[in-house]
């Protein structure tokens, strides 16, 4: 499940607010165990998520590096090879 988490730190384009949300919404499934909360834990859920997603924009705001933004298309050519060769027979 946590795979499907990408860098989301200096990376060009930068990180939206929807990929950052939905490494929230990830990471606060992997740490719960829900996929899907039921209607009685899913304020708790939402809230995590929202929590999670702003500090985590406070986190790539606050962090500084001298490396070269890495290209998002290539890092995602990238992670398809790995995962072709991972999985093929």
């Amino acid at each position: 499940m946590c795979r499907s988490i990408r860098t989301l730190y200096n990376v060009e384009p930068p990180a939206s607010e929807e990929e950052i949300r939905d490494a929230a919404r990830q990471f606060v499934r992997k740490v719960s165990g829900y996929r899907t909360p039921s209607k009685t834990n899913e304020a708790a859920f939402d809230a995590a998520i929202t929590e999670i997603g702003t500090t985590v924009e406070r986190l790539l705001a606050g962090l500084q590096t001298t490396a070269l933004p890495r290209d998002r298309e290539r890092e995602e050519q990238k992670a398809r090879d790995l995962s072709r060769r991972r999985f093929a027979g």
